[in-house]
C-alpha cells in the first residue's frame, strides 16, 4: 500500500520511514514547513537536508510542504489566545489533532495514500471493551506520546502507522546507525518547537494583538494585595517560583483572571481539587463509557495517571472524580483518560472542581 510518512528530519522519523520501506509499501516522505517567523527548534533548513538525506538513503521521493498559515490558524493564534486569558496551552497536541492527523492525512489522500505514518511513540491496539481500535501505550514508557495523540480516534487510527512504537529510543538509535541513516546520533528537541529558547512569555508578547496584555496585581486568600505583575500570560496554574514576592513562605499560582488581570496565590495544600471538568472531548470508540467507569487520568505529559471515576458526558463535556485529593489541575492543558495502557479518549481542561 501507499503510506506517506511525515519526516521532521529526526531519527525517529527516518526510522518509522525506514520500516515502512521494509514492509513492502510505497513510501512518500513529507516534511512540513511550520515555523512561523524562521525561529524554533523546527522546520529548519538543516531539517529539511536531514530528511532529504535520509530519503535519498532510503530511495523514496520526499517533498515539503508549506503549512504555516495553517499552522498559525490551528496552533499559533489558539496558543497566544489561551495564555492571554489565563491558560496554559499544549500546541504539540493541537498540532497533532489539526495539522498533522488533519490536514497532512488529506494531502496524503490527494497523493494517493491509503496510510499515514509518523515517528511517534504509540502503539494501536483493540479496545477489548469497545471492540474498537484505540491508542496504546509506547513499549517505551519514558518516551510514550499518547497524551499527545487523544485527538485520534478510531477511524483515524484505521488509517495511523506508528512503525517505532514498538522499539525504545536506544534500539530506534541502534536501528538507524545499522542501517547508515544520517540522522542516527541527531540530537533531539524537548521544547514547544516554535518556541525560540523556550520563552513562551516573550513568544506571547512578540505576537499578542495591540492592547491584549495587561499589568495587574497578585493578590493573597485575602486579597490582600502582595506585588504586580506584566501580564497573566506569564503564569499557570501551580507554579511557585518566579512570582517575585517577599517572604519565607511558599506560595503557588491558584487562580489567574485575565478579565481582571489579576493573579491569586496560595499555599499548596489549597491547589487540591476534587476533579475535573474537560470540554472538546473525543471518544476513541466514537462514543463515552457509561458513567461511573473508573479510569487513569493524565492531567501533564510527565505527571502519573490519576485513579478517577467519569461523573457525566454530555456532548463533549467530561467531569471526572478524582478517587483521592488530586494535585494543580491547569486549564489548558489536555486530560486524557486511559484504561490500563489504552487510551478511552481526552479533551481540554476547562476547570478543576474544588
Amino acid at each position: 500500500m501507499r503510506v506517506v510518512v511525515a519526516m521532521s528530519g529526526g531519527v525517529d522519523s527516518a526510522v518509522a520511514a525506514a520500516r515502512c520501506v521494509a514492509a513492502g509499501h510505497d513510501v512518500i516522505g513529507i516534511s512540513l514547513r511550520l515555523a512561523v517567523d524562521g525561529t524554533g527548534s523546527c522546520c529548519s533548513l538543516d531539517d529539511f537536508h536531514d530528511a532529504h538525506a535520509v530519503a535519498d538513503r532510503l530511495g523514496i521521493p520526499h517533498y515539503v510542504f508549506d503549512f504555516r498559515d495553517a499552522f498559525t490558524r490551528a496552533v499559533v493564534e489558539p496558543f497566544v489566545a489561551d495564555y492571554l486569558a489565563g491558560r496554559t496551552p499544549n500546541p504539540c497536541a493541537r498540532c497533532n489533532q489539526h495539522v498533522k492527523f488533519d490536514l497532512l492525512w488529506q494531502r496524503a489522500r490527494e497523493l494517493g495514500a491509503s496510510h499515514l505514518a509518523t515517528g511517534h511513540y504509540a502503539r494501536i491496539a483493540t479496545d477489548p471493551a469497545t471492540g474498537r481500535l484505540a491508542l496504546r501505550a509506547a513499549a517505551d514508557a519514558a518516551k510514550d506520546q499518547t497524551y499527545f495523540l487523544f485527538g485520534l480516534d478510531h477511524v483515524a487510527l484505521g488509517r495511523t502507522l506508528f512503525p517505532v512504537g514498538e522499539l525504545t529510543k536506544v534500539e530506534v538509535r541502534a536501528e538507524a546507525a545499522a542501517l547508515d541513516l544520517p540522522v542516527a546520533a541527531k540530537p533531539e528537541s524537548m521544547e514547544v518547537c516554535f518556541v525560540p529558547a523556550g520563552d513562551a512569555a516573550a513568544f506571547v508578547e512578540r505576537h499578542a494583538p495591540p492592547g491584549t496584555i495587561r499589568p495587574g496585581v497578585i493578590v493573597d486568600g485575602d486579597g490582600t494585595v502582595v506585588g504586580t505583575h506584566g501580564g497573566v500570560h506569564r503564569f499557570t496554574i501551580g507554579q511557585r517560583r518566579g512570582l517575585g514576592l517577599d517572604g519565607d513562605a511558599p506560595r503557588y499560582v491558584q487562580r489567574l483572571d485575565a478579565g481582571t488581570a489579576t493573579v491569586s496565590v496560595g499555599r499548596l495544600e489549597d491547589l487540591a481539587v476534587d476533579g475535573l471538568i474537560a470540554r472538546g472531548t473525543i471518544w476513541s470508540a466514537g462514543a463515552p463509557p457509561v458513567a461511573g467507569t473508573r479510569l487513569d487520568v493524565r492531567i501533564r505529559h510527565r505527571h502519573r495517571p490519576l485513579p478517577a471515576r467519569l461523573v457525566e458526558a454530555c456532548g463533549d463535556v467530561t467531569r471526572v472524580r478524582f478517587e483521592e485529593s488530586g494535585p494543580a489541575v491547569t486549564p489548558g492543558q489536555a486530560a486524557v483518560f486511559y484504561r490500563g495502557d489504552l487510551v478511552a479518549g481526552g479533551g481540554w481542561i476547562a476547570q478543576a472542581t474544588p
